[in-house]
């Protein structure tokens, strides 16, 4: 398997996803983030099992297509974004929201 940058992989993933149907697929063990747009299915396995210290199982990724949005009279392009859906090995978890 190829070697990564750990400093490198760790500005892959964004932030964490916490929606309706993002906490719906925590109960089938899967995560979402936001991704860096290069960021490839190896590289994002790699950077989730090295900073949460987990065992990835498989890595979905959607890129949807960029949205016009208006403003007055300009026309513009909402920016483009890259989500990863990450599931994770059984018995292995992320703790999204820590207890104080």
């Amino acid at each position: 398997m190829t070697e990564y940058n750990s400093r490198n992989l760790a500005d892959l993933i964004l932030k964490p996803i916490v929606t309706e149907k993002a906490t719906l697929l925590l109960e089938q063990n899967k995560y979402v983030f936001d991704v860096v747009l290069k960021a490839t299915k190896p590289e994002i396995k790699a950077a989730i099992e090295s900073l949460f210290d987990v065992k990835v199982v498989k890595v979905n990724t959607i890129r949807p297509p960029r949205r016009k949005r208006r403003v007055g009279k300009f026309i513009g392009y909402k920016s483009q974004y890259k989500r990863a859906i990450v599931t994770l090995n059984e018995g292995d978890s992320i703790t999204l929201f820590p207890e104080v």
